[in-house]
């Protein structure tokens, strides 16, 4: 439906804060170990500054991930990639942090 977005998250996967949940509310959310990121993991030597961006378009209510350069790279569904769309219950790896991309009410 136009104008609708279904909500979307990342859940950790690992680490002490295993099940933690990170909405993806905004049309552009940046992770990285730098203060300022929408996801902030400093726990991770891993992973970058800046390490990845996922972006939201409204015109097709998808996401996709862009790794911006990072030293580590960034793993979806075991593959490295620069650029993806996402797809409910893709494993994302960034440094060694692991997430879950999560869609809510993904029709079947």
């Amino acid at each position: 439906m136009p104008g609708s977005r279904r909500n979307a998250r990342l859940v950790l996967c690992s680490g002490e804060r295993e099940g933690t949940s990170f909405e993806l509310a905004g049309d552009e959310t940046l992770l990285g170990r730098a203060a300022g990121t929408g996801i902030t993991l400093r726990d991770d030597d891993g992973i970058s500054r800046e390490h990845a961006l996922i972006l939201y378009d409204a015109d097709s209510d998808s996401y996709s991930l862009e790794d911006l350069q990072s030293t580590n790279g960034t793993r979806v569904n075991g593959k490295r990639v620069r650029s993806v769309t996402l797809a409910d219950g893709d494993e994302l790896c960034v440094g060694r942090t692991v997430f879950h991309f999560v869609r809510d009410n993904v029709d079947l």
